[in-house]
C-alpha cells in the first residue's frame, strides 16, 4: 500500500515521502498512526548524525521513519496473531526498548515502525513485547502519545535521591515537602514536570520555575496558574531570572535561604547549570534532564558543597515500561492533564520543517496528526484562521482553558483534511 512518512536519510537529511509499504507477515500487524509528538531528541539526531548515540546506521540506504511519541490503531493483523490482537486495538509505545539484549527504538532503528507516518508495520518481536502499551477508547490518542515524554519525566522524579546526616543509605525520589526548582522550565517538559509532580504521592511544598522568556512564562502561568497549585497545598512561583538583580540571592530568598532540595535542569546551558549549582540545599539532587547537542558542554561546580553539603548531580534520560503505564493510568483516572505541554497542532505535511527548525519554533509541545494535512498552528491562533475548522477547534479549546482535549481531537479526526 502507498503510505506517507517522514524519513531520516542522514545528517540534516529529513524527507517527507510517499512510498510502498510491503504486506505484513503472519506475526506482524499493520497500524494506522493517529498522532505523534515532536521531541527535541529527533532534532538532535538530525543535527548530530553519526555522532548521536542513537543514530541508526545505514540510513543512506535504508532510511528510518522518525518519531517515537506515537499513538496508533491496528487495522490488520497477521494470521498467526489474529487470536491475540484485533482490528481497532489502540496502543502507545514505550520508546526505549531492549529486546533479546539489543537496544532499539521507533524513530531511530526501524524502517517501517515510527511515529511520523500514516501507517506502520509493528514487528513481531515488538508486538509481543511489553513495550506496546494498550489502551481503551476512553483515552484520547494524544494522551497515549504524550505518555512517552511524561514517562521520561516520572522516571526522572523517581530517580532523584537524598541522604540524611549521620544515616546510611539513601531515600529515593524527590524530597517530600521540600523545595524544588525547575530551571529553564517553561518549555513543554518543564511544564509537564510541574503538572506531574503536583499529582504524585511525593510532592514538594515549593516549586520555583525559572525562565528568561516572558512569553513562555505567561503561557505557563495560564495553563498552570499558581492558584491551581495552592489548591493542592503547593506554593508555585514563576520567575524571570533576567529581571533579577542577583538571581542567586533572589532564588535563595524564595526558600528562606534554605536552598532547593531537588533541581531539574531543562535546558543545557552553562549559565543555567551554574545557577542551579549555586542555590542548593543540603543533600540537593540536581537532575540534568535536558540532553545537550554539544558533546563538550562543561560548567563550574562547587565541589566544596559536594563534600560538605552532600550535593550530587545525576542525569536522567528515557524511561521504563512501568513509568509509561503509570502515566497512562494517571491520565485515564483524570489525575494528569497531559495537554498542558501542548501549544501547537499540525499535520504530517509540516513535520520536516517543525523538526528541522524546532529550537526556533516558539511555544511548547508540537502535536502532529499524521493522517491529516494541516499547517502547524498555535492553539491560541486558531481564531485567526479563515477556516471554519479552526473556528470550531478554537471554540472547543476555549472550553478547556485554551488547551487541547479529547473533544478537539475527535473533531479534527472527523473533519480535518486527509493527507492520503
Amino acid at each position: 500500500m502507498k503510505i506517507k512518512a517522514v524519513r531520516l536519510h542522514g545528517k540534516n537529511d529529513l524527507r517527507f515521502e510517499t512510498f510502498d509499504l510491503r504486506e505484513i507477515g503472519p506475526h506482524e500487524a499493520l497500524a494506522k498512526v493517529i498522532c505523534d509528538g515532536v521531541c527535541m531528541s529527533s532534532y538532535k539526531t538530525l543535527q548530530r548524525g553519526k555522532l548521536d548515540s542513537v543514530y541508526p546506521p545505514g540510513t543512506e540506504k535504508d532510511p528510518v521513519i522518525i518519531g517515537h511519541e506515537l499513538a496508533a490503531e491496528i487495522i490488520q493483523v497477521g494470521e498467526s496473531v489474529a487470536d491475540m490482537y484485533k482490528i481497532g486495538d489502540r496502543f502507545g509505545v514505550q520508546a526505549a526498548m531492549e529486546i533479546d539484549g539489543i537496544s532499539a527504538a521507533p524513530g531511530y532503528q526501524f524502517v517501517e515502525f515510527g511515529g511520523a507516518a500514516t501507517h506502520i508495520i509493528v514487528p513481531d518481536f515488538v508486538l509481543k513485547s511489553d513495550f506496546i502499551i494498550w489502551f481503551d477508547k476512553d483515552l484520547p490518542f494524544y494522551q497515549a502519545a504524550l505518555g512517552e515524554p511524561y514517562a521520561c519525566l516520572i522516571f526522572a522524579l523517581y530517580s532523584n535521591f537524598h541522604t540524611e546526616k549521620f544515616e546510611r543509605g539513601v531515600t529515593m525520589g524527590i524530597r517530600d515537602g521540600g523545595n524544588m526548582s525547575i530551571m529553564g522550565g517553561c518549555g513543554p517538559m518543564g511544564i509537564g514536570c510541574v503538572e506531574l509532580v503536583m499529582n504524585m504521592d511525593k510532592r514538594p511544598a515549593l516549586i520555583v520555575v525559572t525562565d528568561t522568556d516572558q512569553e513562555r512564562i505567561n503561557q505557563a502561568k495560564r495553563v498552570i496558574p499558581p492558584e491551581y497549585a495552592t489548591k493542592k497545598g503547593i506554593r508555585l512561583m514563576y520567575v524571570n531570572t533576567d529581571l533579577m538583580d542577583n538571581p542567586v540571592d533572589g532564588l535563595r530568598a524564595l526558600t528562606d535561604e534554605e536552598g532547593f532540595h531537588d533541581t531539574y535542569i531543562m535546558c543545557p546551558v552553562r549559565e543555567v547549570i551554574e545557577l542551579a549549582d549555586a542555590v542548593c540545599a543540603y543533600s540537593c539532587c540536581i537532575n540534568f534532564f535536558s540532553g545537550p547537542v554539544d558533546t563538550n558542554l562543561k560548567a563550574l561546580i562547587n565541589f566544596h558543597q559536594v563534600h560538605y553539603q552532600g550535593k550530587h548531580i545525576i542525569g536522567s534520560a528515557s524511561s521504563a515500561v512501568v513509568d509509561m503505564q503509570e502515566v497512562i493510568d494517571m491520565a485515564r483516572a483524570g489525575r494528569l492533564r497531559t495537554e498542558v505541554m501542548v501549544t501547537h497542532i499540525g499535520g504530517l505535511n509540516c513535520m520536516v520543517d517543525v523538526i528541522t527548525d524546532l529550537p526556533s519554533v516558539p511555544g511548547g509541545k508540537k502535536l502532529i496528526y499524521t493522517n491529516i494535512e494541516m499547517e502547524l498552528t498555535a492553539i491560541e491562533d486558531f481564531c485567526k484562521k479563515n477556516d471554519p475548522l479552526f473556528w470550531e477547534l478554537d471554540a472547543i479549546c476555549k472550553s478547556n482553558n485554551m488547551m487541547w482535549s479529547g473533544e478537539a481531537e475527535d473533531y479534527l479526526l472527523k473533519h480535518g483534511k486527509s493527507i492520503i
